[in-house]
């Protein structure tokens, strides 16, 4: 049976007497309403977390990269990784800050003034540097050039034929240095016993002209147009005689930060053909490497997306070829980052593997809470449903008592009293204290009661009124 509000009221004072006394507060909202308005919040407010967790989760991440010297092969790769990240609104971004090399890039990394370092795997590697990628592999070449006119004892065709010598080192940096003389310690040649000198690469011409030096040594990536350039300037007399470092995997197993390598026949081009026959010699890395701390993700990241753009920049920078993936193996000389080795293995994560469960976890939370929160709910209004458990029940004792009643004035006391219990009722139905299925039964009860009222007055009004009470009236 459904329930009529208006009909209830309607009935109650109709056949009831004016309820006196001061009106009762404003029913609150119902509490079906509220939890409902609850768990929208609550759901508006999970999608919002969740929106916002996505948002900085896919929010662009700068990452400050360390590189030099200005102007060099490797600050012209990063520069054209920047411009390539830009454009395609990559998750990364790279922020360049230029240093006097790699050294100086390492101090930047191992001091945290830089997230990412381009540094050489044969200098000092600082103890937060995680591999991400090998930017390029460098070789050593070694030559004598032809000069007209030089009377100064044999030709140099080996490396114990150097002592004594100026040997001329292109480049400014001390780690060349340090490379030359471990390929002379290895021959028994003692490097305080030779000359060095370091040129930049303009001054190799004039190096050679006034025979300042007897040999060169340069470092750099096989296509290196430094190292091309310094060969030419120095073969304006002759073909120049290549050393070849026979024992490069002596060396690579003695210092294992070097790799037995050989330089192609007619690499550096000319006529005959510069060298005429491969040479063998050993190799080092540059490596990109990130901070230890820096986020697996955000590595990942990076390392998917500078694979990815290598291909677009190789037209403008060749030597982008020459990227490869790290060495993941655990005897790594530098180790791999993790978010580095995810990428490469197959192993990325994607954004809900990394937070599938603090989402489940939160879904759980909430649901906990929202069970946790019905029931404290429920337990507060138990005093108030057992309040009117005792009301319906007095109700239906006062359906039973007016029944028989033969007062008027107990029949409209039971009706003000039933109208109190309707007020308690609708109380507690709006606090969520009772159910629909309750107040409809209390209304079931209600109706019985008006009905049992209605006709037990017009039974008494049907009476015939007593005799003492006729004559009383008469003389009255």
């Amino acid at each position: 049976m459904a329930f009529d509000l208006k009909r209830l009221f309607s009935r109650s004072i109709v056949d009831g007497p004016e309820v006196i006394g001061p009106a009762g507060p404003p029913s609150p909202r119902s509490i079906r309403r509220k939890m409902t308005l609850i768990t929208l919040a609550g759901t508006l407010a999970l999608v919002a977390a969740v929106a916002g967790a996505y948002y900085f989760a896919m929010k662009p991440v700068p990452l400050r990269i360390a590189v030099g010297p200005p102007n060099s092969d490797d600050v012209r790769v990063v520069q054209a990784l920047v411009q390539a990240f830009s454009r395609d609104h990559n998750a990364v971004r790279l922020r360049p800050i230029l240093t006097d090399g790699a050294t100086a890039s390492a101090k930047a990394l191992a001091d945290g003034k830089a997230d990412l370092a381009i540094i050489r795997g044969d200098l000092d590697v600082p103890k937060n540097a995680r591999a991400v990628a090998t930017l390029r592999k460098n070789v050593a070449v070694i030559w004598v050039p032809v000069v007209k006119g030089k009377k100064t004892g044999p030709k140099i065709t080996k490396f114990s034929q150097l002592a004594g010598r100026r040997i001329g080192v292109i480049g400014k940096t001390q780690a060349n240095v340090n490379l030359l003389n471990i390929i002379l310690r290895q021959y028994g040649v003692d490097p305080a016993k030779v000359t060095i000198v370091q040129f930049s690469t303009t001054e190799v011409a004039e190096a050679v002209k006034d025979q300042k030096v007897d040999a060169f040594l340069a470092a750099g990536p096989v296509n290196s147009k430094i190292t091309n350039d310094a060969i030419t300037a120095s073969s304006r007399d002759g073909v120049p005689t290549f050393l070849a470092i026979d024992s490069a995997e002596a060396i690579a197993q003695n210092f294992p930060m070097y790799e037995a390598a050989e330089i192609p026949a007619g690499v550096f081009g000319g006529s005959p053909a510069r060298p005429d026959d491969d040479v063998k010699t050993i190799s080092f890395s540059h490596h990109i490497v990130a901070r230890q701390g820096l986020s697996d993700a955000t590595v990942a990241a990076f390392t998917r997306q500078l694979f990815a753009i290598r291909q677009q920049i190789i037209t403008d920078f060749p030597l982008a070829a020459k990227i490869e993936t790290p060495d993941t193996d655990k005897d790594a000389v530098i180790p791999v980052h993790p978010g580095a080795a995810a990428y490469v293995d197959g192993e990325e994560k994607t954004f809900l593997d990394r937070y599938s469960d603090y989402i489940w976890w939160s879904l759980m939370g909430l649901s906990a809470m929202g069970s946790a929160g019905a029931w404290f709910a429920s337990y507060l209004k138990k005093d108030e449903r057992n309040n009117n458990s005792t009301l319906r029940e007095r109700l239906l004792d006062m359906l039973a008592g007016a029944r028989h009643s033969d007062s008027l004035e107990e029949l409209d006391n039971m009706q003000a009293e039933a109208d109190t219990i309707l007020r308690d009722t609708l109380t507690c139905f709006e606090h969520g204290a009772i159910e629909e299925g309750a107040l409809t039964a209390f209304n079931i009860a209600l109706e019985q009661f008006h009905n049992a009222v209605a006709d037990r007055k017009a039974l008494i009004g049907s009476m015939p009124v007593p005799p003492l009470r006729q004559n009383r009236v008469q003389v009255a």
